[in-house]
């Protein structure tokens, strides 16, 4: 079976490992030239972190949760994503204030008070804080950043559902270690603060001598690229950026017949050979239990960056009888609603290294 790679083409793979945010500063100089601290998070926001840092215990002001952790190279850091979901209304949209006439404001009053109408447009009323400690076993260690966000987005009110829960995403670079995030919420006068903790460990590239290793291997919904990089934090609903990458992520790994499965993941422990040159082989098949129902020809590639999509067809073999004669003939059929495997038989050809990853998805 075969197909095109078109997602990111090679030129890119350069491009994308030399992304890297603009550092937040969290110091500056005064008039003498001596370093001052600049307040990133207010006082009562870090009060909260502080709480419930060595606990994890979250406040619940705002509820949302943290739901995955992806990364990827960027420069000598990881690009850290993190999914997390929280309802419309605890981000406050409200309908955007357009300043209006008087004798067009005392109409606007008039019609109001025969329908209600339904805004066009809802802009988000909060702001995001992170702060990143290290992690030294369970315990919380040094401040290595923080990182203010606006919520700077606008919806559609016709679609608008107040308890509806988005997926949500945020990232940041950050070099290899062990983490806790402290993550808040907040309404715009700061009256209410929602909190979450999370740990994560991100691995050194260079540590990857003798073994293959991936980032977190994920399904795409769908890529498209940007005009230019991202340079700051921001805050994004049903994707997340990466260089000039805008990446929606299928967090639930199922799918529909018909659907293709498209995967995104990075290769550590890869080495070119003389001319700088990679060299890379993929195998791919799906199960169904014990029973192999795709077997893709393999596929190569020339960097450690894959995205790859396959195509969810499997071939049947229709025999069909006439008298003493029978003929055989081959189909492609979608796969049928179920649980599947998709698994991933790595090969290095320079290093001979070799890795196999295995990726669960259904069918629905």
């Amino acid at each position: 079976m075969k197909f095109k790679k078109v997602i990111i083409p090679l030129f890119l793979f350069g491009f994308i490992l030399s992304l890297v945010f603009a550092p937040v500063a969290i110091a500056k100089k005064d008039k003498k030239g001596q370093e001052q601290k600049v307040i990133i998070i207010p006082k009562e926001v870090k009060d909260v972190f502080q709480e419930g840092l060595s606990t994890k215990e979250a406040r619940l002001d705002i509820p949302f949760t943290i739901e995955k952790h992806l990364y990827l190279p960027a420069r000598e850091n990881l690009h850290s994503i993190f999914l997390f979901k929280v309802k419309n209304e605890d981000l406050g949209f409200a309908p955007i204030e357009v300043p209006a006439e008087p004798q067009a404001q005392e109409q606007k009053e008039e019609a109001q008070s025969v329908f209600e109408e339904t805004p066009a447009k809802l802009r988000a009323n909060a702001h995001v804080f992170l702060q990143f400690n290290t992690l030294e076993g369970d315990t919380p260690g040094e401040l290595i950043k923080e990182v203010y966000i606006p919520v700077n987005m606008e919806i559609d009110g016709a679609t608008y559902i107040p308890d509806e829960e988005g997926l949500y995403s945020t990232a940041y670079p950050l070099p290899p270690g062990d983490y806790i995030l402290s993550m808040a919420i907040t309404s715009r006068n700061l009256d209410k603060i929602g909190t979450q903790y999370f740990s994560f460990t991100l691995p050194a590239p260079a540590s990857f001598v003798e073994q293959l290793e991936t980032t977190p291997i994920f399904f795409c919904r769908n890529i498209e690229r940007m005009s230019a990089p991202e340079t700051k934090a921001e805050i994004h609903k049903g994707f997340f950026t990466y260089s000039v990458l805008k990446i929606e992520p299928n967090m639930d790994n199922t799918f529909s017949p018909g659907d293709t499965l498209d995967i995104l993941f990075f290769i550590f422990g890869t080495q070119p050979d003389d001319a700088g040159k990679y060299s890379i082989e993929i195998n791919y098949e799906v199960s169904k239990g014990e029973e192999k129902v795709i077997r893709y020809a393999p596929q190569g590639y020339e960097s450690p960056i894959v995205s790859q999509p396959l195509p969810m067809k499997k071939t049947v073999i229709i025999k069909t009888t006439k008298g003493e004669e029978t003929t055989e003939r081959k189909e492609q059929k979608d796969l049928e609603a179920g649980s599947y495997t998709l698994s991933l038989n790595i090969k290095d050809n320079i290093s001979g290294k070799s890795l196999e990853k295995l990726i669960d998805f259904e069918v629905k």
